[in-house]
């Protein structure tokens, strides 16, 4: 019951009440970071979603304010994230305000308060088909695998949560602690920081980096996922 019909309700009214209580906030980051960013303030990046009736993923825009400049070098290409992380952009991260625009994108029904944290469609085509079951649900904004290390545990360990938050069942009070643990962990700001080797890349360039796959089933992942994204 609660996880059909009850938590979408939740989903929906929640946001709907931040949003309202937040949109000054949202205001003044929208002022701030059209100055700091020289422009738009938010930005819009595809990810996978739930699955449709013919078993997949659906693609949607999420949104967040934006973090990172967009500079470029010399070849005309981005600059290494370090680089143009800026340290507004590091504030916005570090107390979680970026996510601030994702209150729509539940309002819309394409995200949930708690469930697996939405990855880049480049990093889904490398996922197995056991590991692509975290698109069963709806992705959330924060969700098992936030609360238990966030960006100091592995790429696997990450899914690993994503699968046991659907086959542990999903209940009010599951989503309630998960809930709580995420503000205490944002109200300290833990985890913020990545200790493990390479936490930050790519899914799939942390398998071909870890030798799980070869260069061959990288570039057809990586060509998999042009496709779906339509470039």
């Amino acid at each position: 019951m609660y996880s059909k019909y009850l938590k979408r309700i939740l989903d929906f009214t929640l946001a709907l009440i931040a949003l309202i209580v937040l949109s000054p906030l949202l205001v003044v980051f929208l002022l701030i970071g059209a100055i700091v960013m020289k422009g738009r303030p938010v930005f819009r990046q595809q990810r996978p979603g739930i699955k449709d009736e013919n078993g997949n993923e659906k693609i949607f825009y999420l949104l967040k304010f934006r973090s990172m400049t967009n500079e470029k070098d010399k070849s005309g290409d981005y600059l290494p994230d370090g680089e143009r992380l800026t340290s507004y952009g590091k504030f916005i991260r570090e107390t979680s305000i970026d996510e601030l625009p994702s209150l729509i994108n539940i309002i819309k029904g394409e995200l949930s308060i708690v469930g697996p944290r939405p990855q880049l469609v480049k990093d889904m085509v490398f996922m197995t088909p056991e590991q692509r079951r975290r698109h069963n649900v709806r992705p959330g904004l924060t969700g098992l695998a936030q609360v238990n290390g966030r960006n100091n545990i592995t790429w696997e360990e990450k899914l690993e949560w994503d699968i046991k938050y659907i086959d542990s069942g999903i209940t009010f009070l599951g989503d309630v602690k998960i809930i709580l643990k995420t503000i205490g962990k944002v109200l300290k700001r833990s985890d913020i920081v990545n200790d493990t080797p390479t936490p930050s890349a790519d899914f799939g360039d942390w398998l071909l980096e870890t030798g799980k796959i070869n260069q061959d089933e990288y570039n057809s992942g990586q060509q998999e996922a042009k496709e779906l994204l339509g470039v």
